[in-house]
């Protein structure tokens, strides 16, 4: 099969299950827009303790209170990205192991990886990610100027890294189901940990500095990507984003790969 075949048909397996968790989405409609309400809700809630803090500083780790915006806006854009499309799939990877149920998963002739990894989404997290985008601009606006056509390329560039930074840090986080029988406090300490990333990165320093940048990179991941778009982020921080982001996504591959070997299935 020519690789252009094999990713029509990976396309095809994500548009179809976007499409059923639509329509199972659909079935409650309520509950639907309960968590759409909640989800915007907490969005901006999450305003509150920024405006609260520039309220007392005008100035705080080098940044202004618009500048800290820009980050506050990716950290919420990421996070519909992992409530929307991450954590709803890779969630019933552990349900699977422990029931037996991956068998069904792996008898189907498509990669075992895309098929858990777009098994469920939450479409109403849309809206996380479009409050994200309008906290940037509203930024954009406060500082008076907008960003430059390289500032956004390079931006772009950096999200997509960034993405697969925070897929590759939860796909080795479900990975440890294979090992052990329980990992839910570990899915909610790397999700309580994921909340440190709505700060600016300058306000960890030292030791956490060197941790959230290169052990859980939480800077490259909302940091970097609004660095660039201010246009304050040096090339070789670029480069260095751009390689943790492949790195991520190679080595969660190989690491989910062999935690599936040592998968036993129903009917061993």
């Amino acid at each position: 099969m020519l690789p252009i075949d094999s990713l029509a048909r990976n396309f095809g397996i994500v548009r179809v299950q976007l499409r059923l968790s639509a329509l199972l989405a659909m079935q409650y409609r309520w509950e639907l827009f309960a968590d759409a309400f909640f989800s915007v809700f907490w969005t901006f809630t999450a305003l509150l303790p920024l405006w609260l803090v520039f309220e007392e500083r005008p100035r705080i780790a080098g940044y202004t209170f618009a500048e800290a915006l820009v980050v506050l806006g990716f950290f919420t854009i990421l996070q519909g990205v992992l409530e929307g499309a991450i954590h709803p799939s890779l969630g019933t990877v552990v349900e699977h192991v422990r029931t037996g149920t991956l068998d069904f998963v792996l008898l189907k002739p498509a990669d075992a990886q895309l098929l858990v990894s777009t098994a469920r989404f939450a479409p109403f997290r849309v809206l996380n990610v479009l409050a994200g985008i309008a906290i940037v601009l509203r930024a954009f606006v406060l500082l008076d100027r907008w960003p430059t056509v390289i500032d956004l390329f390079l931006c772009l560039m950096l999200f997509v890294s960034a993405v697969s930074i925070l897929y590759g840090l939860w796909i080795l986080t479900v990975s440890a189901a294979f090992y052990v029988g329980r990992i839910d406090n570990l899915r909610f300490l790397f999700t309580s940990i994921f909340d440190a990333a709505r700060w600016p990165a300058t306000v960890y320093r030292g030791a956490l500095g060197f941790f959230f940048t290169f052990v859980i990179p939480l800077a490259l991941m909302t940091s970097y990507p609004a660095w660039a778009l201010l246009g304050l982020l040096e090339p070789w921080r670029v480069v260095i984003a751009l390689a943790f982001g492949l790195g991520f996504s190679l080595a969660s591959r190989v690491v989910f790969l062999r935690a599936l070997a040592r998968y036993t299935s129903a009917s061993s």
